[in-house]
């Protein structure tokens, strides 16, 4: 989308919950729309989030955004671990537990993002990627924090742009 597509779906978005409350919503647009999206539900039960953080709070970390910016913007959530960041580039459950970490520590809703690949589908591994995902992706979170959290069952597509096959 572009900047003033972002604000237009998130405001759309804020008027059609109005004030309901019976379930949270939140937005993750891309980041250098993130304070124009903030801005557009400004006052509405829409929450924001980022697609993606780093685990260190400060640093010369060029091209990173930590969890700290990500609040200082106004966002309540980060998408960790989505399956473009695990299957391009190869984000690790190690990696995703360190940055659900610092998304914790930044006062972030984590929403944490697991699911198998087609051919481990297809390899009737699903129930073990998902098992090694949730326990090193969420190793040393207590009953509390995980308790906040969102965790997104996400098998991933197809990265082939030829496949017609989707999980």
């Amino acid at each position: 989308t572009t900047r003033s597509e972002a604000a237009a779906l998130a405001s759309a978005v804020a008027a059609r919950i109005g004030s309901a409350t019976q379930v949270e919503v939140a937005v993750c647009p891309p980041s250098l729309y993130l304070e124009t999206v903030c801005q557009a539900v400004k006052g509405s039960a829409v929450g924001v989030g980022g697609q993606n953080c780093y685990h260190e709070a400060k640093g010369a970390f060029t091209g990173e955004i930590s969890p700290q910016m990500l609040v200082d913007l106004g966002c309540r959530y980060v998408i960790l671990g989505h399956s473009e960041r695990r299957q391009i580039f190869k984000e690790s459950n190690e990696g995703v537990n360190r940055k659900v970490h610092a998304a914790l520590a930044a006062g972030l809703t984590p929403i944490v993002c697991i699911g198998e690949t087609l051919e481990q589908r297809d390899g009737n591994e699903t129930l073990a990627v998902l098992d090694r995902q949730i326990k090193e992706g969420l190793d040393g979170a207590t009953g509390e924090q995980l308790a906040a959290m969102v965790l997104a069952d996400e098998p991933v597509a197809s990265l082939d742009p030829e496949s017609t096959r989707r999980v």
